[in-house]
């Protein structure tokens, strides 16, 4: 049986696991009226190599989402078809002049392709409208939709001759987005298996990590760890290690703030990194103090968070609105905060207030999958993004369904601009208990996020690193 896998170490993707993907969103194209009594064909183009602007460097290549969910295919300059009655899969691959081989190695032959990825058949890409045309399809479904987290429009196939056939391009992307929420049981042994090594790789930084580095060693530590044993070539975003008033910066590590500052005795560390696997993602942060030994206030903070957690992960489960889940973390959150004496007044009020936003700005968690913020969060037939503050960050509005794979995390940041803003509003300063959270001001922030699957009576968390504040320390002084 033909499958994905980096060495004998590292885990085995069937290409039955892409057919079975295949199966179902033509089974739901099936159903679909407007496409009753037709000959439907659904063509996808996956992605090309992108030049480092004007040189003869690649970027390092990685394939369209859609395009792997369907075909698994890891190489550039391909076009994939399917039959929506028969499920026939056909494969386009690019028609490699002779020499590449001096530079590329062997080069495959269509045989050789058909083998690989275990399609019905192969064909060079030049040939493509004049094979869809032998096929006679009455209209061709391509993509297009947009992404409602980067607002930037899913890319339709577009080849030489297009023209020549009647093109449908609204029918196929809520069907297979919709297809993508709910993970098939090979999937969510794939996601399992990059949330362990994404686990196992945060542990060794943990471990590893002491006063006098530098973030960026931490971020090595995790790369070297996923790819050297994990097999992990890619990570699914930026690596996120703020240490110190960093740890406040929500998306930080980018090109301007590469992770590069000093991490100094007493520091909170968050770091947010996460492995990538034949396409499939893990979102896993870990916060604890670089010494590992909490503070009394690192304590207070990072067991507020932990709480929020831990309340959401007793209530998720399938039925359960995530809008509810986001108030349920923010209110056991700010409950804490209260208790250590940062707020005072009624939680309630504070929520109607709007005070939750102030310390969690972002939403609870997202889908997760092929994109590290999947799809689907705000489809035509789900319930719209809420307004109120903090809500309104939310990356769907869903209620929750068995087979849906989430990240849960809850945070509580320290960020001077949110700050400054709810002292000079009287609505929001008269709960700040300003002298006490003055001495917070460069504490940072504090962030745990699991990655979990929605089962019909609760969820199963595949995140297993140290969590309480006994088992960080513990963990740390091995």
């Amino acid at each position: 049986m033909a499958c994905y896998q980096m060495g004998p170490n590292t885990h085995s993707i069937p290409m039955t696991l892409f057919r079975e993907n295949r199966d179902r969103v033509m089974a739901e194209l099936r159903k679909v009226p407007a496409l009753e009594g037709k000959q439907a064909l659904v063509v996808l183009q996956g992605g090309d190599n992108i030049s480092l602007y004007d040189t003869d460097v690649d970027y390092v290549f990685r394939q369209e989402s859609y395009f792997t969910y369907l075909f698994g295919v890891t190489e550039p300059g391909c076009y994939g078809t399917v039959d929506v009655t028969s499920g026939r899969a056909t494969l386009y691959v690019p028609r490699l002049p002779a020499e590449y081989a001096v530079w590329m190695g062997p080069l495959l032959t269509p045989d050789d392709f058909k083998t690989k990825y275990e399609v019905d058949a192969v064909h060079y890409a030049d040939e493509i409208d004049v094979k869809i045309g032998e096929e006679n399809p009455s209209v061709l479904l391509t993509l297009c939709g947009p992404n409602s987290d980067s607002g930037l429009q899913a890319k339709p196939a577009n080849f030489k001759g297009i023209e020549k056939f009647v093109v449908d391009s609204d029918i196929l992307f809520p069907v297979i987005a919709e297809c993508r929420v709910f993970k098939s049981p090979a999937e969510i042994e794939v996601l399992r298996y990059v949330a362990r090594v994404s686990s196992d790789a945060h542990k060794q930084v943990m471990k590893k990590i002491r006063p006098g580095w530098h973030e960026y060693q931490g971020e090595s530590e995790f790369l070297h760890h996923s790819y050297a044993v994990g097999g992990c070539r890619h990570v699914s975003y930026t690596c996120i290690c703020g240490a110190g008033s960093n740890s406040a910066i929500l998306h930080y590590g980018h090109a301007g703030s590469p992770n590069d500052r000093l991490i100094e005795d007493g520091d909170m560390c968050l770091f947010d990194m996460g492995a990538n696997y034949g396409g499939y993602t893990s979102d896993i942060t870990c916060s604890f103090p670089v010494n590992g030994k909490f503070s009394a206030d690192q304590k207070l903070i990072y067991e507020a968070v932990l709480a929020a957690r831990d309340a959401v992960c007793g209530s998720a489960k399938e039925g359960a609105c995530w809008v509810e889940m986001h108030r349920l973390a923010n209110r056991v959150m700010l409950e804490a905060l209260k208790a250590g004496g940062l707020l005072q007044g009624e939680v309630e009020d504070m929520m109607a207030a709007g005070l939750n936003a102030i310390f969690q700005p972002h939403g609870l968690g997202h889908f997760l999958g092929l994109d590290v913020h999947d799809v689907g969060g705000y489809l035509a037939h789900c319930p719209e993004r809420p307004a109120e503050p903090g809500v309104c960050r939310l990356r769907t509005a869903r209620t929750l369904k068995a087979g849906m794979y989430l990240t849960i995390e809850p945070g509580c940041y320290f960020i001077a601009p949110l700050l400054e803003k709810a002292f000079a509003d009287e609505n929001l300063a008269k709960f700040l208990v300003r002298d006490q959270i003055e001495r917070f001001r460069n504490f940072g922030g504090v962030r745990i996020e699991d990655d979990v699957l929605i089962t019909k009576t609760g969820i199963e968390n595949f995140t297993l690193v140290p969590r309480t504040v006994d088992e960080i320390e513990a963990w740390m002084a091995r």
